[in-house]
């Protein structure tokens, strides 16, 4: 089994969502009282979000390049960064260390063309759904990638950083994401991208009558299948 490093914090809430769901999945997979090796090192998420606010990618890259050489050198055999937005700055950490990172985009575009989709929604961060690090790592697998219009993109980044990093889930904000879903599948979305981690802690399958892809659960699942050395 390989070890897993993992560069969480932000938001521990979906942190927390990875260590749970990977060890589970070793469980699952070898039984008895198996659990993962994985290194989790969680940031202080207010220095990664002024960062992401003031537009210093550079920083982030660095400060998460240091924790990941941490865990490089702690015996860390690939990277997993718990967050959807942060894989912005993934070539800074590439840059400082040896070992791989584990890309959510490209874990999760593998599981929406396993489904014979080419057309998805995406909900994330507004750094996620405006900006093309993320948008055009999806459309290199030849998928269509749909986002919603400005005033939602608002609403939904608007949720994620006021409420569910912070740990609140509220039923009015699961209504407007179903809205916006609704809107999504309208314009030609075949699946919606929960392109957050911490959105699979709100919204869930029966929230829509498209398939959903949560990153979350996607990119967990294929740090295991990484781990144990498994194809998926």
């Amino acid at each position: 089994m390989k070890t897993i490093g993992l560069i969480g914090g932000m938001s521990w809430e979906s942190s927390a969502e990875y260590y749970r769901i990977i060890n589970e999945e070793i469980k699952k997979k070898l039984g008895g009282l198996h659990s993962a090796k994985c290194l989790l090192y969680s940031v202080d998420f207010k220095e990664i979000e002024h960062y992401q606010s003031v537009g210093a990618w550079d920083k982030a890259g660095e400060a998460l390049g240091e924790v990941a050489r941490s865990l490089e050198k702690a015996g860390a055999d690939f990277i997993v960064i718990c967050t959807n937005t942060m894989h912005k700055v993934l070539g800074y950490i590439q840059e400082m260390i040896t070992i791989p990172i584990l890309h959510i985009a490209d874990a999760t575009a593998e599981q929406i063309i396993r489904q014979d989709i080419r057309s998805i929604g995406l909900l994330g961060t507004k750094y996620t759904m405006e900006q093309d690090f993320y948008k055009s790592r999806i459309a290199s697998h030849d998928i269509n990638v749909i986002v919603p219009d400005d005033d939602e993109r608002e609403l939904i980044n608007n949720i994620i950083y006021q409420e569910l990093c912070l740990g609140e889930i509220k039923q009015s904000s699961k209504n407007i994401y179903k809205k916006i879903i609704n809107n999504l599948v309208d314009r030609g979305a075949e699946g919606i991208i929960l392109g957050c981690t911490e959105i699979g802690l709100l919204v869930k399958a029966d929230d829509s009558k498209v398939p959903l892809f949560d990153t979350t659960l996607i990119h967990a699942q294929k740090a295991v299948n990484k781990s144990l050395s498994i194809s998926s």
